[in-house]
């Protein structure tokens, strides 16, 4: 959250949306504010990429929906009228069924070990992907607009799973140039929740500090195992229920 303070004048708070353009488009809102400038979406976008936006996209553009969604409140903080905004967020939707088919995980992270996330230097994945295998939302909502690097994803699957969606997983990851390889990848051995167990040794292993840690599994114990494991320099993010409601 980040405060909006103009010639000592306090005008509310606002939530980034993830990824470096935010912070890009919140200074040049800013900036056009102070000039009394206009406000429009050519403020967020060149018209190229705008005119892209007619098309289909691999990911369904959800961080420029979030940066839209950003740049319209910020709009309602200073009286402007966002009308282009809205409507180019609306056709992006349609244009990507993204406004019934994909969800948004970003909006459905918890931070779980503290009140206020600390400054963090990394980024960290530990994902079961057969607890949640939709592969395109987990890089548009957080592999992508969070930047993690393909060595900083630890992912797991029981070896019954991998038999059964190997290739609809790698289909998936075909469209964003990866393999189940490209990262810290374990097929694991049968048992119960040997998985899990996996993902929370390759954690403690590493031993992160003074990052972000992103917990992608449905098991309530792991998660807790994790928070017991996460050193307090961290910021550990799990996945709300909710988003199977």
């Amino acid at each position: 959250m980040k405060k909006i303070i103009i010639k000592k004048k306090y005008y509310g708070t606002i939530d980034l949306a993830p990824g470096k353009n935010a912070y890009n488009i919140f200074v040049n809102v800013i900036r056009a504010f102070k000039e009394n400038a206009p406000f429009n979406v050519n403020l967020l976008y060149s018209a190229d990429k705008i005119k892209g936006f007619d098309n289909y996209q691999s990911g369904g553009c959800v961080k420029e929906i979030d940066e839209l969604q950003m740049y319209i409140e910020l709009c309602e903080i200073f009286n402007k009228n966002s009308d282009d905004a809205k409507v180019l967020k609306q056709k992006i939707e349609f244009v990507n069924d993204n406004a019934y088919v994909n969800l948004n995980i970003s909006k459905r992270l918890i931070l779980v070990n503290k009140k206020q996330a600390s400054k963090t230097k990394n980024a960290y994945l530990f994902w079961d992907i057969e607890n949640f295998s939709n592969v395109s939302p987990m890089f548009s909502h957080i592999i992508e607009p969070f930047e993690i690097e393909d060595e900083a994803i630890y992912v797991a699957c029981n070896p019954d799973s991998l038999y059964l969606f190997k290739a609809e997983w790698e289909a998936d990851l075909y469209d964003f140039g990866k393999t189940l390889q490209s990262f810290n990848f374990t097929k694991c051995d049968h048992g119960k929740n040997v998985a899990d167990g996996v993902l929370l040794n390759n954690f403690k292993d590493l031993g992160p500090k003074d990052s972000d840690v992103y917990i992608i599994t449905y098991d309530r114990e792991l998660k807790e195992l994790f928070n017991k494991a996460c050193h307090e320099s961290n910021n550990l993010y799990i996945l709300d229920r909710k988003i199977l409601s």
